[in-house]
């Protein structure tokens, strides 16, 4: 495989320098990409990103993942309007671990061969630099008007920023920069990787590695990702979409990719997934037959839900996806955690009963009527349960004189009832 090919297709490059293509033709090379630790979790953000190392590492050359422990600590004014806030050494270092577990499904580290991935914290060979050594041995060979002129820097000074731009974030540039020579001295780093933002960071890297010792460095990187209807993508209105299923969960982050728009789809078959040109190809075909069954969507969402978690977290998501549509979903509904019962039912009417009530016995028409507000009177409950129209817990309840019970709480905790087709109630024990 060709790195440049393989991202070409995949409409995964946006801007590269000239030479990247040769230096990467002729021997296997080694290159970098950072990432922001101010989270213990990746986001669907820093997905393009991390695809490129792993379709770098598939074409035989080898990936370092920077996690900018002391970039971190100062905030990169590329596409923000505000400073952000600064991490002490102890939640950078647990933000590194748990950033590196999640890259650990996307690229080989453990393996013997000699592209095997590397983690690196920029943390490590900046922690110990004074600021006078920093000043003589980088500052100098890099003048401010070179660092005026970076479209980050102006963007900031010409009043999209309220306070400016601090002299911290004005040397954020020269940091990175400092990243891309230390790597290029220490492991022979010749290229470095990044969303198209990062452009102006990275070529301060390579002027820097330039002018320092005369080495000559490449950069390329990828289009920040958008949706087809103008929305930022990876948010929703309960904000980003998570790797870690602490803070996304696996049904809830294959929902995220399940209702992407057609259009969406086949751009993010290509840039999220690593299936052939040909497969995403005779997709499309398919899709265009019958869109109505939307296989792009089931295909994508299979994909990256099965990289990012695992086959048996997919398998769970697409049972618990049927709770809503199925007559025939009691057993799933048994069976999911209460994060994931809550994701499905997302929105959904919820009432508190006392725990206490329901192991004694509540009889239905009562739970239905007075208990909660479902239905406004028990004549309406007992005509629609007789009518088989309400359900509990996905089986159909049809005795106007049935008792409800602990045995009906899920997970010791939740009740579901279904009036109707399209009317869900979530009753919590409390």
């Amino acid at each position: 495989m060709d790195f440049i090919d393989e991202l070409t297709w995949r409409g995964m490059i946006h801007t590269m320098m000239p030479g990247t293509e040769d230096q990467l033709r002729k021997e296997m090379t080694t290159a970098y990409l950072g990432i922001d630790p101010t989270a213990d979790s990746l986001h669907i953000g820093h997905l393009c990103g991390v695809m490129m190392l792993r379709h770098f590492q598939r074409c035989g050359h080898k990936p370092l993942a920077l996690v900018g422990g002391a970039t971190g600590m100062i905030g990169d004014p590329s596409g923000k309007s505000a400073e952000r806030n600064l991490l002490d050494e102890a939640t950078l270092r647990h933000n590194q671990e748990a950033i590196k577990k999640q890259l650990g499904k996307f690229l080989d580290f453990e393996s013997d061969a000699p592209n095997r991935a590397e983690l690196v914290n920029n943390y490590d060979w900046t922690k110990d630099i004074t600021f006078l050594d920093f000043a003589r041995e980088i500052g100098k060979h890099i003048t401010v008007n070179y660092m005026m002129a970076k479209d980050s820097v102006q963007k900031r000074l010409n009043g999209e920023a309220r306070d400016g731009l601090s002299f911290t974030e004005f040397t954020y540039q020269l940091l990175q920069g400092f990243d891309f020579l230390h790597l290029y001295e220490a492991k022979n780093c010749k290229l470095q990787l990044g969303g198209s933002d990062q452009w102006g960071n990275i070529t301060t890297g390579a002027e820097l590695i330039r002018r320092k010792n005369g080495g000559e460095v490449f950069a390329l990187t990828c289009p920040l990702i958008t949706k087809t209807d103008g929305g930022k993508f990876g948010k929703t209105e309960s904000g980003n979409i998570w790797l870690d299923p602490k803070y996304t969960s696996p049904y809830k982050f294959y929902q995220f990719w399940l209702n992407v728009s057609d259009a969406d789809a086949e751009k993010y078959l290509k840039i999220f997934t690593s299936l052939t040109r040909e497969e995403i190809e005779a997709l499309v075909e398919e899709h265009a037959k019958d869109p109505g069954q939307r296989p792009m969507q089931k295909r994508l969402a299979k994909e990256v839900t099965e990289m990012v978690h695992s086959v048996k977290d997919y398998e769970a998501a697409v049972e618990a996806s049927k709770i809503l549509f199925s007559n025939q979903a009691a057993d799933a509904l048994r069976s999911i955690d209460e994060k994931t019962l809550l994701d499905v039912f997302e929105g959904v009417p919820m009432f508190e009963v006392s725990k206490e009530e329901i192991e004694a016995g509540i009889p239905v028409l009562e739970l239905l009527a007075v208990k909660t507000p479902i239905f406004p009177s028990k004549g309406e409950a007992r005509k629609m349960v007789q009518g088989n129209g309400v359900s509990i817990n996905k089986e159909k309840f049809a005795d106007t004189n049935g008792v409800i019970d602990s045995a009906a709480l899920l997970g010791g905790k939740y009740i579901h009832v279904q009036k109707g087709k399209k009317n869900h109630y979530l009753i919590k024990a409390v």
